[in-house]
């Protein structure tokens, strides 16, 4: 979700496209910004800053500001309604398309805020949780069910690589809901605000990691079947083989993924 607008013919109309919906409301921006933790002595990077109405408060909050918006009409905007806040840096571009390393390679830690448009949610959080750079918290408004996705325990619903990926790295929570009239023009769904704080190290001890994640995605390919079954398919092992596997791991042969935990996955992806 983004706040942003452009203009055309002396009125302002949303790019659709871009999932535009705005924010105008700076006691929530004050809010959100608040909620993020950032402060004088982080910098940030803030995907999508729109019309820079959070922009300008997280400029006074901290200390470098890097902004990245896509959307080439609102750079003009921008750069007027940022003409006094010396420590924030414009960039013209899209967050998938940039070169991040060389953008925020040298900045040393920093965090991340974002109002993330709906059709871009899981790209986005995929590439931040896979990236090496040194992110310390990731901040982000988010459609609500996207953000239960990042949430979801084992054996409810939304649980998956998303909150798989999420929780390994990050403790991540929903700090405040967002209902869908705080933004214009409303969308038809609520939103949520997400906090990530950054472990000091992954939340389950693995060998390796990309084992680690071959099994978790393994047990989400087919939620209608068995681990057993997902692992001879993503595996190619005989089914005694994908039995046995689950029972030197203390799990049941009959056990399905979506049940299974960050800690369950560890112990296949050890004992491989």
């Amino acid at each position: 979700m983004k706040q942003g607008y452009h203009k055309k013919n002396n009125q302002f109309h949303h790019k659709h496209s871009l999932g535009q919906n705005f924010i105008t409301d700076d006691a929530l921006f004050a809010q959100l910004v608040e909620l993020s933790g950032v402060g004088p002595e982080d910098t940030v990077l803030e995907i999508g800053p729109g019309a820079g109405g959070m922009t300008k408060v997280l400029s006074k909050k901290c200390k470098k500001v890097i902004s990245i918006e896509i959307d080439s009409t609102l750079i003009p905007i921008l750069k007027v309604t940022l003409h006094h806040c010396n420590n924030v840096e414009l960039i013209h571009g899209d967050i998938m398309q940039v070169n991040l390393q060389e953008i925020m390679g040298d900045k040393g830690a920093f965090h991340v805020v974002a109002n993330i448009p709906y059709y871009l949610t899981t790209d986005l959080m995929q590439m931040l949780l896979s990236s090496k750079l040194s992110i310390e918290s990731i901040s982000v408004m988010v459609q609500a069910e996207a953000a239960q996705r990042m949430v979801a325990q084992p054996g409810e619903e939304g649980w998956g690589m998303l909150a798989v990926k999420t929780q390994y790295y990050y403790d991540a929570q929903i700090v405040l809901d967002v209902p869908a009239c705080m933004f214009t023009p409303p969308p038809k769904v609520d939103s949520a605000f997400v906090t990530m704080r950054r472990l000091s190290e992954p939340s389950v001890q693995v060998e390796n990691e990309e084992m680690f994640f071959k099994v978790a995605k393994a047990a989400f390919a087919m939620r209608r079947k068995t681990m057993a079954n997902n692992l001879i398919a993503s595996f190619r092992i005989s089914r005694e083989e994908a039995e046995n596997w689950l029972s030197a791991c203390g799990l049941e042969r009959t056990v399905r993924g979506e049940t299974m935990s960050l800690q369950d996955f560890a112990n296949l992806a050890n004992d491989r």
